[in-house]
């Protein structure tokens, strides 16, 4: 706060600022006239990006396109409001547009409603009448269409031109005829006007649209509000040891940042000096502040904690994780869900069953009764109770929740139709190395000679290796740490190319190395070592030896240690019906060793990156639909290929572009919860679409008087008040979605993973 609270006195030409303020002041009401203008302009084209999808993808590209191209210019919080509308602008755009019509068109059915005698008669209620209240139905109900049906009535355009009636069509048709009929209900009377059927069935439709643009613009609205994080500037460490600040936007990558407590990481990057815990809920979905030491790697717009960091660059601008997780929430605005396309060609479908339903009920009833008002009325009924308010609200309503569970769960959905597949998916391929394992070297076993114990080798194989950076260095020292073991001091330190490492520890030359270093020191391995070995082997694990003033005392097994969640996850995909596949370019020994502890059912081993999609072919061919889990960089043929790409434990590298869903969190337990929550959206998809177009499967036969014959015969009133009935049964049944048991169960260690988020 404190570095902007100096801005006005700092601005070149300060001494002007009353001019501008008069000048503003003076030109104050041109302004408001020209505001105003430019907000109708805005929302007609709006309306035409509605009615045209693919001219709204164009834009969003071309405004991909521009931001790329300014990347470099500047980052202070204008910069950040420019970035929030090139991302999340347009959707916010047309969720305004239909929040502000919704309120205002609900507020003015209000009159309309409370003078409806029909209502009146149902609720036991009056309103006091008043010279000219008979004209309060039709000038409100007038004022209602014109303001909110017409958005719906342009949109029906592009649907009729291309010959494929859809939702805007029916919609348009039955608001057109409810509205005409209406009308002309007060020249010439009738038995019942639709006006409140009219008022409310644009009120439910607006709500529907304004549901939908919101459930699209609230991902990216979260990611804009990430930018806003951003620092607007950093504290850049000279050659000379001094810190200079500079504006975000000038850093370049190898550059050295200073980052205080409780500051924002300016950029991606590696710790170089200093240790704390940083937030990176806001990136990763992790709620407890992540430990941060030299060589750890940290996320831009993430807050650091008490201690302070020394951080070099590693990327700016577009490349940096923020930028990547925009660029995959504008993907997925682009996507459609089968689903909704599904319910589009419903609304088509009954589109053409009202026209029909109207004819032979006009047909009919002009036969049994000749034509007459009674006549109109009954084909009015069909084609305004055609119109469905439920199946307007069906999809929206589960996206919104759906798109709040996947967001706040780490799920960023590239494509939404990946997300519908994943319920089908029949087989899932998991890439071994840094999925299903660590992809890091650990200690699995060990033995040793007679007189040592195990905890005084390891400590002392950790003392050798105290100043080695090799991978197996490391899992040695991990495992000491993990038993809490004092590595002795070492001193005289030597890498020895090819064999191992050489140190003096207490006055002992101790060596830690491979086969090759027994060759070279010429040690006898004694038999049960020599067994040890052998069976490690078998298991495809890597022996290294210690020896102590020649003599070998023991010896230790490591393997790319399995993930501890890789055995549940295999498990829960197998309870829910799903083939598990693993692809490895290890060796086939490695493969089957890791395939036969989890479980795996297919094994393809020693497969080159550039092969990898060959292998989901494979199982395409068999007529499964395939998903594959990789890290999205090696992976991206495979990724591609696949039925659902899912790239995993991405957090830091969300430039991906071949996986349709990202899942932020590097845990394949969250491969579970997408198959889990792919499913429950589904279900509630498909059952509100029941019970939207059920509605009219019933109510349209009925109001054409099937059942005149004996009695039945369903009035406006009654079709309206079940059209709002199927209307409330679908808003709650997707509020069952939030339900969704997306916890992940506990491991086989007993230790509770990371509860699942529920929607907002």
């Amino acid at each position: 706060m404190d570095d902007h609270k100096d801005t006005n006195e700092n601005l070149p030409g300060g001494e002007h600022q009353q001019d501008d303020s008069s000048h503003q002041h003076e030109h104050g009401e041109q302004d408001e006239s020209d505001a105003e203008s430019d907000e109708q302009r805005v929302e007609q084209d709006l309306l035409e990006e509605e009615a045209h999808p693919a001219a709204e993808s164009e834009t969003v590209l071309d405004e991909q396109h521009e931001h790329a191209g300014h990347e470099g210019e500047g980052h202070d919080h204008g910069s950040h409001e420019g970035h929030g509308e090139g991302h999340g602008g347009m959707h916010k755009g047309h969720e305004q547009m239909f929040r502000r019509r919704f309120f205002v068109s609900t507020l003015l059915s209000i009159p309309v409603l409370l003078y409806s005698e029909m209502l009146q008669e149902w609720l036991g209620f009056s309103v006091p009448a008043f010279p000219g209240s008979e004209w309060i139905n039709p000038v409100f109900a007038v004022i209602v269409f014109a303001y909110g049906g017409m958005p719906f009535l342009q949109m029906a355009v592009p649907e009729l031109k291309d010959r494929s009636p859809g939702m805007m069509t029916l919609i348009s048709m039955a608001i057109t005829v409810a509205f005409v009929y209406s009308l002309a209900s007060v020249v010439f009377p009738t038995q019942s006007a639709f006006f409140w059927e009219l008022v409310t069935l644009i009120d439910i439709m607006l709500l529907g649209h304004w549901i939908e643009m919101r459930s699209v613009r609230r991902a990216s609205s979260a990611v804009d509000e990430l930018a806003k994080l951003m620092p607007d500037t950093a504290e850049r460490i000279t050659d000379g040891g001094d810190t200079e600040e500079v504006p975000v936007s000038e850093l370049s990558e190898g550059d050295l940042v200073l980052v205080r407590p409780g500051a924002s990481v300016p950029a991606d990057g590696v710790v170089e000096e200093g240790d704390s815990d940083v937030n990176e809920s806001m990136i990763t979905g992790e709620s407890k502040p992540v430990s941060k030491d030299p060589g750890d790697e940290v996320i831009g717009g993430t807050i650091n904690g008490d201690g302070s960091l020394r951080v070099r660059v590693g990327a700016t601008g577009e490349e940096t994780t923020l930028a990547g997780i925009m660029r995959l929430v504008e993907e997925a605005q682009q996507s459609k869900s089968k689903t909704q396309v599904l319910a589009d060609r419903a609304a088509g479908w009954l589109f053409y069953v009202a026209l029909a339903a109207a004819v032979v009920t006009a047909i009919a009833w002009t036969l049994a009764v000749s034509f007459d008002a009674t006549v109109i009325e009954r084909v009015v009924t069909v084609l305004v109770i055609a119109c469905p308010h439920a199946l307007g609200l069906a999809i929206p309503l589960v996206v919104a929740i759906n798109t709040s569970l996947a967001a706040r769960n780490g799920m960023l959905v590239r494509d939404r139709i990946a997300m519908e597949e994943a319920r089908n998916l029949d087989a899932i391929i998991f890439d071994k190395t840094g999925t299903l394992t660590e992809g890091e070297h650990g200690v699995v076993d060990m033995a040793t000679v007679e007189g040592v114990e195990e905890d005084d080798a390891l400590a002392l194989a950790a003392a050798v290796e105290s100043d080695s950076e090799h991978m197996i260095a490391r899992a040695i020292r991990e495992a000491a740490d993990e038993q809490d073991l004092t590595a002795p001091d070492a001193t005289d330190f030597e890498a020895i190319k090819g064999r191992g490492v050489r140190a003096n520890v207490d006055g002992n030359e101790v060596y830690v190395g491979g086969p090759n270093l027994l060759t070279q020191l010429d040690s006898e391995i004694p038999d049960h070592l020599r067994r040890f070995a052998d069976e490690a082997g078998q298991n495809a694990q890597t022996v290294v030896y210690l020896v102590r003033e020649g003599e070998l005392i023991a010896a230790f097994a490591m393997a790319d240690v399995i993930r501890e969640e890789s055995f549940r996850v295999v498990d829960t995909l197998h309870d829910l019906g799903i083939e598990v596949a693993m692809l490895t370019g290890d060796s086939q020994d490695v493969a089957n060793a890791v395939a036969d502890e989890l479980g795996i059912d297919t094994v393809f081993a020693e497969v080159l990156p550039e092969d990898k999609d060959e292998k989901v072919q494979e199982l395409q061919d068999q007529g499964k639909l395939v998903g594959m889990v990789g890290d999205g960089v090696n992976d991206a043929p495979a990724l591609t290929r696949a039925d659902v790409g899912i790239a995993i434990g991405s957090g830091t590298d969300v430039a991906v572009q071949s996986a349709d869903v990202i899942l932020v969190q590097n845990n394949p337990m969250d491969v579970v919860r997408l198959v889990k929550l792919s499913k429950a959206s589904y279900r509630k998809m498909q059952e509100n679409i029941v019970w939207a177009a059920g509605y009219n499967v019933f109510a349209i036969p009925l109001a054409a008087g099937v059942l005149a014959p004996i009695g039945i015969l369903l009035s406006p009133a009654v079709g309206a008040l079940l059209m709002s009935l199927s209307t409330v049964i679908v808003a709650i049944n997707a509020q069952l979605l939030r339900r969704v048991d997306l916890s992940i169960p506990e491991l086989p260690s007993g230790t509770p993973a990371t509860d699942a988020q529920p929607a907002d």
